[in-house]
């Protein structure tokens, strides 16, 4: 790892989670341990780790359920550590920020290929994720500008090229984004619609 991360491990069996933060700890992370899920959801909501490392079956909340909680307030990769792996907790896993999936017993080589591993899928997932948002707001804007290029031509008598050129302009002169002029345009078009019903 090129830097020192924050991880959280949550691990119900004492000495596995001493294990856990001996290796992390000898890597170079700053490691904070718990023993089970509702103690990982209330450290994160402090300690805001770049990681989590935890058990699946654990007493109060399972390490899955306790891993969703955590990424619903802050995205944070995950590395699942169990004993289990039946096809239910596979397909749990999957729908979750879960990077990698680690069987006992867990070795130390193991873990110290899973932490880059998992740090850059995560970042992987979340450049794809703001890639994917911005396509999503690139489309919506292209639809909200098309709208009030319409709205243009009707009221002022223009072209579509001229209709255009002219919020594009005001766009420039106003120091906004061509997609904010075309919502004050839907927006001024709703009110005289509004004043043309009377």
């Amino acid at each position: 790892m090129s830097r020192p991360l924050r991880i959280a491990v949550a691990e119900d069996e004492r000495d596995t989670r001493e294990f856990l933060h001996g290796v992390l700890t000898r890597m170079g992370h700053q490691v904070m341990s718990v023993s089970n899920g509702r103690e990982l959801v209330e450290l994160c909501k402090v300690g805001e780790p770049d990681l989590i490392v935890t058990d699946i079956k654990m007493p109060d909340m399972d390490g899955l359920d306790a891993a969703a909680k955590v990424s619903e307030a802050r995205e944070t990769p995950v590395i699942l550590v169990s004993a289990h792996h039946d096809a239910d907790l596979l397909g749990r896993a999957m729908a979750g920020h879960v990077m990698s999936y680690l069987v006992k017993p867990v070795t130390e080589s193991a873990i110290e290929a899973a932490v880059p591993v998992a740090m850059a899928r995560f970042e992987q997932y979340a450049l794809a994720r703001k890639e994917a948002s911005g396509l999503r707001q690139a489309l919506e804007d292209r639809k909200v500008i098309e709208r009030a290029k319409g709205a243009v031509m009707r009221r002022v008598g223009v072209q579509e090229e001229e209709a255009f050129r002219r919020m594009r302009k005001l766009a420039s002169d106003s120091n906004e984004k061509l997609a904010e002029v075309a919502r004050h345009v839907l927006a001024a078009e709703e009110m005289f619609s509004r004043l043309d019903r009377g």
